[in-house]
């Protein structure tokens, strides 16, 4: 039977929820996903990529049993790719079998205006549903201009658009917000201010480890902690490319398909591209930081 938000009774169940999803979370962010769901108040998570701002947002729309709507953010987003475009080839095609017919303009700018011909885009199709409350991510949205940030905030204080040939249309159901953001940009106060706001970081070894053995429960105890505590020691390195958890995951993958069962000179050599993303860091730690990286 599909859990609904006001199932949740304390953070503690939440906390439980998402564990059976395979998903670990500390108490600071059950807390905010938990009011997230009593107050539908958008929550921002900011931090590092690859430790799980997004997967987050896939374990809330299955906890809930309900359709995952995303937006990917980019420089240069618009209005037409987040909120709506008209299907223009399909306005034309009902322009020429109406132009013989009679009526006023204006009645006929208002059949090829109708929502049969409106093309709905993440944003709209979040404030549109009407059986059940979507989840919409809003990903890395510091990669968008702040033009497109400000427009966010008609939506995110009233749940609505405003289409000029339509009206305003209003969400029933009022979809829970995530945004992410990688910190590439700093996002206005008046973004913040609607939205509860928390700081995601690099999980401690133990975290890891954790997180780890949810997606990879056969893992053998001393790969998993000979793997987590390279990862943790290439954290402190000055790399272009901070490896993430998700990097942390895609390593032992790795490791294990090859069939190793611990971490070597060789094993790392064959399978460092796999949590390093540059040629630099490659070099750099294959050069210099070899042995650190296989001290017990």
């Amino acid at each position: 039977m599909p859990l609904k938000a006001k199932d949740l009774k304390d953070t503690e169940s939440l906390l439980k929820e998402l564990e059976k999803l395979e998903y670990v979370a500390d108490e600071e962010l059950a807390i905010s996903v938990f009011l997230l769901l009593k107050l539908h108040k958008p929550v921002l998570l900011e931090g590092p990529p690859g430790i799980g701002k997004t997967e987050l947002a896939l374990v809330l729309s299955k906890l809930l049993d309900t359709k995952l709507i995303r937006l990917q953010c980019y420089e240069g987003l618009d209005i037409n790719a987040a909120v709506y475009e008209w299907n223009y080839q399909k306005q034309l095609l009902a322009i020429k079998l109406i132009e013989n017919e009679k009526g006023s303009l204006g009645e006929k700018e208002k059949t090829i205006f109708g929502e049969d011909y409106l093309m709905k885009r993440p944003l709209l199709q979040a404030i549109s549903e009407t059986q059940k409350a979507p989840v919409l991510l809003i990903d890395e949205i510091d990669r968008s201009d702040e033009e497109f940030e400000a427009f966010l905030l008609e939506l995110l204080s009233s749940f609505q658009i405003s289409i000029p040939e339509l009206g305003t249309i209003t969400a029933t159901q009022k979809p829970y917000v995530i945004l992410t953001s990688n910190r590439t940009r700093e996002l206005s106060d008046a973004l913040k201010r609607r939205c509860l706001y928390q700081w995601i970081d690099y999980p401690d070894l133990a975290k890891e480890m954790a997180i780890v053995k949810r997606k990879m429960p056969a893992i053998e105890d001393k790969l998993l902690a000979q793997i987590t505590q390279a990862v943790q020691k290439l954290r402190k390195l000055k790399l272009a490319k901070t490896p993430g958890v998700s990097e942390t995951i895609d390593w032992a993958q790795a490791i294990l398909a090859l069939g190793h069962r611990e971490l070597n000179a060789k094993t790392i050599s064959q399978t460092l591209g796999n949590v390093l993303k540059t040629i630099d860091d490659l070099d750099a730690v294959k050069g210099n930081y070899l042995e650190e990286l296989l001290e017990k």
